[in-house]
Formats: structure tokens, sequence, C-alpha cells
């Protein structure tokens, strides 16, 4: 489709700027970290139970029991579903909270919702379901009806139980199941449960002080609200014709909405703690002549050259299949590694780290300067401006955002000197001491994505074998065999940011998870055993290996602004990345095909009919 070359970056002074980064970061930690946000439970309830899109239908419990239960309808949940279908496996239950598939894309219904990477890469199952995205970076809709698609495709709306929560996982040994509560009642007695919530679950609420004593509207990005806005993902807002309105928060949810609503509010607030980047979206239709030309593994082919760029760097020669913002430090790099001849040097991960840094001082100096040529009011473009390195904070792109800044009903309101919002009042938000009076507050404030387990999971008690408690089991870190497995807690499977491989396209990741997760549970019936889990050598062998492999890259997080992407700057990093498998995603895929080919599915134990293989 795209071809491109290297961007025109300026030359930058970059020990000024990691000097100024710091400063930077250090006006915006909070002492309190995570315990900044407030739980969505309680009086904050209907930020994360209530379903404003599906009518509660009440329903008698439903009592079975089951080979399967999927925690989640999300990508994680559909991959898995569509993998265990296609062992054969028929009896099994997807259970979701939403009314539907879709996960993030069921809940994230806010006006200008679109994926903000290449959609060719980020949707799963593109090539088994036969669609092709209607452009590079989908909108809400369609990813929501790709969900649809995928759940039609493989016949798993039989199977789904959705508008239902679950409270509670306890393994029953007597009766070799996993016991599940929910929140309608239901007893479900499972063989085997895969949790694939997927990071994206659970809103984050800012706990600004007097947040429950505003006597207006509220509305959480992942819970809109169109009966009080009016309009729909696309815009056209009219109820909120003559309404002052604030947002807090600018991040990728912030960045989506804020054009829409400043176009139909009579004013908007943006309050802002932490600029995002922002770069052009430049999106484009697909190309149906582009579209003839593809073969099958296209989409492995495309995913494959996007973690490349992301997580490593392109060989002499190789083409950018992207070519977008995500993809830029990469081309770059590549084209400065071709003028200067120094391809040699980067045997060296030191001097790699070292250039891809500089690298990313001069991407990171282009959007400033871009902001200065688009925000027409100098000092509200500086406070726009991002002082950090690339992925810091996730980087957004967004044709219309920071044009918006130049509308006369739109003001910016720099809370960095104050760490956040100080007060929110019956009639408004106070900054500075100034209370700015609202009619309505939008909390674009994302999800939880690095806070403690059983918090975003919410599942109380979640207790494996003689009553140990998930939570006790990875207080310390996590420990598990593969990612997907932990000792003490049989018949279980994770998905998501544990140990395994990760990589640009999340999906892709789940695809990976499910795939090896299918194979366990198939391979478990087929020899006739009731339990499957691994042993406390195998998994701890699989930790070990994990820290004998990690990339120490706390002191690049500590350096970091505060975010989700670093633990709200916390002592204890806890990267959204999780404890990853750091050679990689490709590397890992390579770990789990050996493995299953190998056949004895060595550190595990199948219980009654055989003993585990020796370690090797």
């Amino acid at each position: 489709m795209q071809e491109c070359g290297p961007t025109d970056t300026p030359e930058v002074d970059h020990q000024a700027l990691r000097a100024k980064y710091l400063v930077e970061r250090d006006r915006r930690l909070r002492p309190e970290g995570q315990k900044q946000y407030l739980v969505a439970e309680g009086e904050f309830e209907d930020f994360y139970e209530a379903d404003p899109y599906t009518p509660f239908v009440p329903r008698d419990p439903i009592s079975e029991e089951i080979d399967v239960a999927i925690l989640g309808g999300g990508w994680a949940g559909l991959v898995a579903a569509a993998r265990v279908k296609e062992t054969g496996i028929e009896n099994f239950r997807i259970i979701e909270l939403a009314g539907d598939f879709g996960g993030a894309w069921y809940w994230n219904r806010y006006p200008g919702i679109q994926c903000d990477t290449d959609s060719y890469c980020y949707l799963p199952l593109l090539e088994e379901t036969g669609y092709l995205p209607k452009e590079k970076y989908a909108r809400g809709d369609e990813c929501f009806e790709h969900a649809q698609r995928i759940g039609k495709h493989y016949g798993l709306y039989d199977n789904a139980i959705f508008s239902t929560l679950v409270r509670s996982l306890e393994w029953d040994n007597s009766i070799r199941r996993w016991r599940i509560g929910t929140n309608r009642g239901d007893n479900l007695r499972a063989r085997f449960v895969v949790m694939c919530q997927g990071p994206f679950n659970r809103p984050k609420l800012p706990g600004i002080p007097g947040i429950t004593d505003f006597q207006g509207h509220t509305i959480h990005t992942a819970r809109w609200d169109y009966e009080y806005t009016g309009g729909d993902l696309h815009g056209g807002l009219d109820r909120l014709a003559g309404k002052r309105v604030a947002v807090i928060g600018t991040g990728a949810s912030g960045v989506q909405v804020i054009p829409h609503l400043a176009r139909s509010a009579e004013h908007l607030y943006v309050f802002q703690r932490t600029a995002s980047s922002i770069d052009e979206r430049g999106d484009v239709p697909t190309d149906p002549e582009w579209a003839k030309t593809l073969q099958p593994g296209w989409q492995e082919e495309r995913r494959h050259n996007f973690h490349t760029a992301a997580y490593e760097a392109f060989a002499p020669g190789q083409p950018d299949l992207i070519c977008d913002g995500w993809t830029e430090i990469s081309r770059n790099l590549q084209a400065h590694l071709d003028a200067t001849g120094g391809w040699a040097a980067m045997a060296d991960p030191a001097k790699f780290l070292e250039l891809r840094e500089l690298v990313d001082y001069q991407v990171m100096e282009r959007l400033r300067q871009r902001i200065s040529s688009v925000v027409k009011d100098e000092k509200t473009a500086e406070v726009l401006k991002p002082n950090y390195r690339f992925l810091c904070k996730r980087p957004c792109f967004n044709d219309e955002y920071l044009p918006t800044f130049n509308r006369p009903n739109v003001t910016l309101v720099d809370v960095s000197d104050t760490r956040g919002v100080e007060r929110i009042t019956a009639k408004g938000i106070i900054a500075h001491g100034v209370e700015h009076e609202v009619d309505c507050i939008v909390f674009a404030s994302g999800f939880e994505i690095t806070t403690d387990l059983d918090r975003r999971l919410g599942i109380q008690p979640f207790v494996g074998r003689d009553g140990l408690s998930l939570y006790d089991h990875w207080a310390k870190g996590y420990r598990t065999l593969h990612g997907t497995m932990s000792h003490g807690f049989p018949n279980q499977f994770f998905t998501g940011y544990i140990q395994g491989g990760i990589t640009a396209a999340v999906p892709a990741m789940f695809e990976q998870q499910a795939t090896h997760i299918a194979y366990i549970i198939a391979e478990t019936l087929a020899r006739g055993a009731s339990t499957v889990e691994p042993t406390e050598e195998a998994q701890d062998q699989w930790v070990a290996t994990i820290r004998a492999t990690e990339i120490d890259n706390t002191n690049f997080a500590r350096e970091c602004t505060p975010g989700y992407y670093n633990n709200e700057g916390e002592q204890q990093i806890r990267s959204v990345l999780g404890d990853p498998y750091w050679p990689g995603f490709y590397a890992m895929e390579d770990v789990l095909r050996t493995w299953r080919a190998d056949g004895e599915l060595e550190g595990l134990v199948l219980e009654p009919r055989r003993a585990p293989r020796p370690l090797r």
C-alpha cells in the first residue's frame, strides 16, 4: 500500500533534553502512586458494572457442568474460544460482563473512538474470517462488529453467558473442577478455566477530593452516555449545545473525544497533567488493488514487520510495511545506519540502545515543533508539548486534536504544577484556586492496567489447591510455566501480559497463548487425565529463565513521566508489559512450538494417568 522513508528530524542536545525530561517528570510525580485512583465499586459501581448499551434482563441462576469456562469475551476470550472449539470441544462457556462480545470495543463507544495502530495487524483472525478492515485505522464500530463477526463465524453465541460478572473461583478437589460463582447466583462447575479478562478490563477513576460532590452529570469514556450528549461515536453531540463541559484526561481516549466535545459544547475545559505525544494519523481507505495481492500468511508477515519496528530494528534493506508514527524511529535508525555505515556497531547492544535513544530524542523534538506550527497560541502550544521519550506514554495519532485548541470555546487548563486537579465541587472543578463551573465532567482516565491483580479482577475468593490464593501466590511476582499455568492451580490457564512473549499487535499475543492453551486442554482430555498443572520445579525453572533473559529497563521506566506504562512512577516498577520473556515474541513462539512438537508435556503433571517427564 504505502511506501515511506525516514522523516526529517532536527538536531538536538540530547543531554539538555534528558535533564528537562527529568524536571518535567518530577513536577508530575505523586507520592501515592496508584492509590491516587478510586476503585469503581460501591457508589462508583455504575462506572464498571452498569451496562448503558444492553438492558439488564433478569434470569434464573444457571447450574451446570462444563468442560471449559472462558472468562471474558474480548479478543482474548474470542480467540481462546475459537482455538478450543477447533479441538472439537463443544461443552464450554464464555462468561462476559458485557451484553455482547467485544471487550474494550464493546465498552468504549465514546465519540471519535478509533484503532490507533495498523488495523491489518491489530484485528485478530482476519484471514480465518475472510475480512479486511475498511481503513488502515478501523473505527470503533468496525472493531466491535469484527468481534461479533468472530462470534458468528465460530458459532460462539450459543456458548456465551452475557451480562454476567464472575465473583468467585474455587478449586474443588473432590470433583476436580473449578466452582465459579457470579453476580447472577450461578453455580458453574468447570473442568478447565481460561482467564481472558484482558488488560483493558476495569475503568480507572481519579481519586480527586470532592468527586462525589458534583451535582452535574458525569461520564466515563468507557461507559458513554449518549442519552445525555446525543449523537453517536461519529460525533454530532447535539444535546451538549449550550453546555459547559470539562474533560479530565488527555491520553488515548481524551485525544480522540476532545475534538467532538469541542464542536458541540458551548465551552470545553481540558484539564491536563501530562501532554500526550500527538502526530498525524494519515488514515487511508483500504486499497482494493492491494487487497487482491494478498497471499496466505499476509497478516503474520505484516505483524512480524510491525514487531520488528517496535521492539527490535529493521535490517539493512528491510521494508517498512506499516509506514506510520509507530515505526518512525526504526525507519530513521535504519536510514542513519545506511548513511553512516554503522551497521557493524549494532552488534553491541549498548551502542544500539544509545543510538536508538538519540533518534528517539530527534523524533520527539519533531513532534514538539509540529505542535508549534499547528497551535496558534504560543503558551498553549508549549503546554501541549510532550517532554519525555517516545514510549514513556502511549503515543497518539490524531489529525483533529491539536487544531481543537485554536477554537475560541476551548480552554486548556495546565494542572502539572498541582499534579492534577485540586478538587471537584458541587458546581465544577478547582484548579490553581479557580473554580471552573461546568454542567458535565467527562473522565477520560482509561483503564486500570498496572494496579494490584485482585483489584483489577475483582474475584474473591480466587483459590486453588489446598486453599491457596492466587493473589498470595503471586504477591512477590508472577510464577508460571510459559506464562499460562501456575503450580497449585490445576486446569487453570492465564492470558495477557504475564510471563510470555509480547508484541506490538496485542491480539497476536492472545492468539499465541490460545493456541498453546487449547493444545494442553485437548491433550489432557485425550490422555484421559482429569487434571493438569505444572510442577513447582518447572514453574521455578521458567521464572529463572525469565530472570536470566530479562532486560533491565527500570532506569528507562523511572525516568519516564508517571503513567500506566511505569506504574505511576512507583518505586516498585510494575510495567504494563508484565514480566515478559525478553528474547521476544517470536523466540517465545519457537519455545512453545518446540515444546508441543516434543509431545511429552514436559514439566506438567497429569492425573491420574501418568507421571511427568523429568525436566532436562
